[in-house]
């Protein structure tokens, strides 16, 4: 399928006088102001975005398809679903199937769907895909987040075709929004006051988060420099140990940068970055990404307290209403946050039965969240430690 393709055009009656028209693509098409438009009717999905597909798509970082909705009866076609998809394949031998986070490094697999088309949307998106015989018909869906209307949608859809997901974590993420989550006292708040007033001692302290194009390219090398040389520079996972992840971020923060979508804030003192906490925005939420911190400043938690105080200035403004951890539960976002959001990992099989593909997959995800448990659980035991103060094990449907 070329750049243009179009798979397959499935349309199901949304109302009388329009009608849902889906179509699969590459992630080349220019889709700038029907995104646009769409997100500001619809749950947010920074991921999703079409020029974050594209860069994914032209560094050959991940091989997407993009289901696009439209409603094709209105006067003027008009953009109600996004939906991207990655085809993986694990090993030579294992079988392919489609991954709902479009490209490693994404945190969400929520479609973006307007409100008032998601019960006719999901239905065709599925259709779409089980229609195109170059697409397998397993479709992992992690990380979907599960307040927001599509993934109601998605499970009536799939219980009234007779299709029985296997829900195989369901986990909450800090969340914060405008008007509530944030830990406004307790022991976590003096210790960030003990913090600021211990770093100021040392000179001049600032927060920057110049959002300019320029401004955020020469920020995010800092950010990746602060990251090389930290414990995931040594173990071999930060950004710039693998020249393809390198690639494709740097793409990734510009396309995002050149639309005003993504900014790093740094945390200086003396006017030498100690932090850096990569943004990008999407609607009216901000996505804490990354986060970097010099070591030798740890003492400090430049941090957490880099993400305290963006967290004020984001609200400060009147375009961001919510902030989205990107991370688990046990990270330190949790100690500034009490909001939660909840999320899950679904594997489905869109055929009649359940195909070999479907049995391997969902016993390798199932395994890989099994052992991810148990080190999790060892990670927090010392001797001594009773056995019913182990962390649980996720919870499973």
């Amino acid at each position: 399928m070329s750049g243009q393709r179009q798979a397959r055009d499935i349309g199901f009656a949304a109302a009388e006088t329009s009608m849902v028209l889906v179509t699969i693509d590459s992630p080349n098409l220019s889709l700038g102001p029907q995104w646009d438009d769409l997100v500001r009717r619809a749950s947010s999905n920074v991921f999703m975005n079409p020029v974050a597909l594209k860069a994914a798509s032209e560094t050959g970082f991940a091989d997407l398809r993009m289901l696009l909705a439209w409603e094709s009866g209105a006067a003027n076609r008009r953009l109600v679903g996004v939906w991207a998809m990655q085809l993986r394949k694990l090993a030579p031998l294992w079988p392919t199937f489609l991954e709902a986070l479009p490209y490693e490094y994404a945190f969400l697999s929520s479609p973006v769907i307007d409100p008032a088309f998601v019960d006719q949307v999901i239905p065709a998106f599925f259709a779409a895909v089980q229609g195109e015989a170059s697409l397998p018909n397993v479709l992992s869906m992690r990380a979907f987040d599960t307040e927001c209307p599509s993934y109601a949608a998605t499970l009536r859809v799939l219980r009234t075709r007779g299709i029985e997901p296997v829900i195989h974590s369901q986990h909450a993420r800090p969340f914060v929004t405008r008007e509530s989550g944030v830990k406004r006292q307790g022991s976590t708040r003096k210790k960030l006051r003990q913090d600021w007033n211990r770093l100021a001692g040392l000179g001049t302290v600032e927060v920057v988060n110049d959002r300019s194009p320029q401004a955020v390219a020469e920020a995010f090398e800092q950010f990746l420099a602060l990251e090389q040389r930290s414990w995931k520079g040594r173990r071999g996972t930060a950004l710039l140990s693998n020249p393809a992840d390198a690639t494709f971020v740097r793409r990734l923060l510009a396309a995002l940068a050149a639309r005003g979508e993504a900014s790093v804030a740094l945390l200086k003192v003396n006017g030498q970055a100690i932090a850096a906490q990569v943004l990008m925005y999407g609607g009216s939420t901000a996505y804490t990404w990354k986060t970097a911190f010099d070591a030798d400043f740890a003492k400090y938690s430049p941090g957490i307290l880099l993400v305290d105080r963006m967290t004020e200035m984001l609200f400060a403004g009147l375009d961001i209403f919510a902030i989205n951890s990107c991370s688990a539960e046990t990270g330190f976002m949790a100690q500034l946050w009490a909001g939660r959001r909840g999320m899950a990992d679904l594997l489905i099989d869109l055929g009649p039965t359940k195909s070999l593909q479907f049995r391997l997959e969902a016993a390798r995800q199932l395994g890989y969240d099994r052992l991810r448990n148990l080190r999790h659980q060892w990670a927090g035991w010392r001797p001594g430690t009773p056995a019913k103060k182990l962390a649980p094990v996720a919870n499973r449907a």
